[in-house]
């Protein structure tokens, strides 16, 4: 049987893109008395895209119109949601007012791209909106002044998903975008995502931040610190995006917690963690090991092991610590990834269960 040919991943739309579609379509209508079904916009870079109406109503100086989302073959948690935008007739010289309806949140705390207050709205999807309105008004010769709502079906409960409760975004989810295009498996969204992280945490004067793996080894930093939810970033396998953002982005302390094998990349100078985009080095293990004293079977054992838990686990058999020495290894790289930032690090190495195996503490507290 032969092995079927890889396809291209299909790209899909931001939420941005989707809710500018709906609000073009509901303003037409109201200066029309129909909606155009596919509407069609245009992208921040230039281009077009089309949109097939999910449903839309007119009723006097109110029209909706809503789009389902299509986030291509990314793992995006928007795939399918429902995003309505609700125009509304406002007098003349009100402008283009925007609010948050159902499922879209709110911005509650400074160091974002929108204020403190306002609904969580980008500034791109904003433009593109007002674009929209303006093209359409432009040629029927109306003013132009409108107030847009975006909702999204269920997307308080989407939300959960998100990092929008760390940022101080409440009640729902950001309507988001740049390029209005959603590229599969892209990683710029989560990356983003922890640049205003860091952002948030400095605009409200937070001096000790956190990057973690994963939940377990998350946890075990919160054991340890009485610490405000915005320091916590949502590095994951990230910790380039982090690290290099804090370059120019610093706060006085970072605390980096993970696992043995994502930490014995990030030793080894790796900046994505994913085991798709990064491997363990075993040469590297064998030395720390040798530096450890560990007899020469261990050692020859360690080339030809599977993962980097089975050589930490026969490292622990013999009565052995690889994970402090390597804590002190992670902390060197990261060193060298800062440059000369002005930031203090600490790095724990935890087990899965969220057991601090070793550490490398702060300078200060040396």
């Amino acid at each position: 049987m032969s092995t079927p040919e890889p396809t291209e991943l299909r790209r899909g739309w931001t939420t941005g893109a989707c809710a500018t579609a709906a609000a073009k379509a509901a303003y037409s209508a109201l200066l029309t008395g129909s909606f155009p079904d596919p509407v069609e916009i245009t992208l921040p870079r230039g281009g077009t895209a089309d949109f097939v109406l999910t449903r839309h109503s007119l009723s006097g100086a109110t029209a909706m119109a809503t789009i389902t989302k299509d986030a291509g073959d990314d793992p995006d948690v928007t795939h399918g949601a429902l995003i309505t935008s609700t125009v509304r007739l406002l007098p003349a010289a009100s402008g283009v007012v925007f609010k948050a309806g159902d499922g879209v949140g709110t911005v509650t705390r400074p160091g974002l791209p929108i204020p403190p207050g306002e609904p969580a709205i980008n500034p791109v999807p904003r433009q593109m909106m007002r674009d929209a309105i303006a093209g359409l008004a432009a040629s029927a010769g109306a003013p132009g002044d409108v107030e847009i709502v975006v909702s999204i079906d269920g997307g308080r409960e989407l939300a959960l998903k998100t990092m929008n409760g760390r940022l101080g975004i409440v009640g729902g989810l950001s309507v988001l975008g740049t390029t209005g295009i959603v590229r599969p498996f892209s990683c710029a969204a989560w990356i983003a995502s922890i640049h205003r992280g860091v952002d948030v945490a400095r605009a409200i004067g937070l001096t000790h931040v956190v990057g973690a793996t994963g939940s377990a080894s998350e946890d075990a930093v919160r054991a340890r610190y009485q610490l405000d939810e915005t320091a916590f970033l949502d590095m994951g396998d990230f910790a380039g995006g982090l690290l290099k953002y804090l370059r120019s982005h610093p706060v006085d302390r970072l605390t980096l917690s993970g696992g043995f094998a994502k930490f014995t990349k990030l030793a080894q100078g790796a900046l994505d963690l994913h085991s798709a985009r990064s491997s363990v080095d075993f040469a590297f293990l064998q030395d720390l090991l040798r530096q450890a004293g560990a007899p020469p079977d261990l050692i020859g054992g360690a080339g030809a092991a599977n993962t980097a838990k089975e050589v930490l686990d026969n490292a622990l058999a013999e009565g052995l610590d690889l994970s402090g020495p390597l804590a002190g290894k992670v902390k060197s790289s990261v060193r060298h990834i800062l440059r000369n930032a002005p930031i203090d690090v600490e790095v724990l190495i935890t087990d899965r269960q969220g057991t601090v195996l070793g550490e490398c503490g702060f300078d200060a507290d040396a």
